[in-house]
């Protein structure tokens, strides 16, 4: 077993289940969007973390130790990403991160916007012309340092 063997357990039980996101959130204590991406086997449960997703998914005792490994973050199948959703992120960061750089850069100095200090709201946003999706994320600005 391995940490994907893991994630691909745990999609299989919320299908099966009809189990929510929000709802494993709720049981683990974190927001969705953070507990979503540590189910998907981008982040670290704590031990409480871990032993909730268990419960709530009915995951077997071997899988504890891999709920708690820090994982290889960052992992797509493909360099460039294929699925149509994440590749409009993909799109978002090739058309407008210049902007995004450019704009950080003037506002805050040369820098980072961490996605290690970092949080993030998905909600859905009403509109008569079809309903929008509405991102918001927050990273602490890291300036490079002189030495």
């Amino acid at each position: 077993m391995n940490r994907s063997d893991v994630t691909d357990l745990i999609i299989e039980a919320k299908v099966k289940r009809g189990i929510s996101w929000a709802h494993v959130a709720e049981r683990v204590g974190k927001s969705k969007e953070w507990t979503t991406a540590a189910c998907l086997g981008q982040m670290t449960f704590d031990e409480a973390g871990a032993r909730a997703v268990m419960e709530v998914f009915g995951l077997p005792a071997e899988c504890e130790p891999w709920l708690r490994t820090t994982p290889y973050k960052g992992s797509l199948p493909t360099q460039v990403p294929t699925d149509p959703l994440i590749y409009r992120f993909y799109e978002l960061v090739s058309i407008y991160g210049t902007t995004f750089k450019a704009l950080i850069h003037e506002e805050f100095g040369d820098g980072i916007m961490s996605a290690i200090d970092f949080r993030m709201d998905l909600t859905r946003e009403p509109d008569p012309n079809g309903d929008r999706v509405r991102i918001e994320m927050s990273g602490k600005f890291l300036p490079y340092k002189t030495y």
